[in-house]
């Protein structure tokens, strides 16, 4: 199964004073263990390293980058899936709504993909299954 990861889930892997970091480093280590295929966009990456960076410091980055990521496939959003993300999320009209949470939907259901490792629950409300 491939399971699509977001920044949620690598914040909360990374840090151990995240209120959900026992759960996440459970959930982690069971998908890796069992050889779960995956995934996230180079957008998630890019809201990761940024968030990881402010709140965690260099060192972590330096694990997402070196422990994380290599276990990790990216999905590149185009400009196709860019305009319909964007368009996605001025329909919505939810200022927390973020354009990366969009492209991440838009994502999961092109490649017909029902399962996330998030704790943002935005995507139970788009109607994935969510793990932990």
């Amino acid at each position: 199964m491939t399971i699509f990861v977001d920044t949620s889930a690598f914040l909360a892997v990374l840090n151990a004073d995240d209120q959900n970091h026992a759960s996440a480093k459970e959930a982690w280590d069971k998908m890796v263990s069992h050889e779960e295929t995956l995934l996230c966009t180079n957008y998630i990456l890019v809201e990761t390293f940024a968030l990881v960076q402010h709140r965690l410091g260099m060192e972590a980055a330096r694990t997402l980058h070196d422990d994380i990521l290599p276990l990790v496939s990216v999905e590149w959003i185009d400009a196709q899936s860019h305009y319909s993300s964007v368009i996605a999320k001025l329909v919505a009209g939810r200022r927390r709504l973020s354009l990366v949470d969009c492209a991440s939907f838009e994502t999961m259901r092109r490649l017909g993909l029902s399962t996330a490792f998030a704790f943002d629950r935005d995507f139970k409300g788009q109607g994935f299954e969510i793990i932990p």
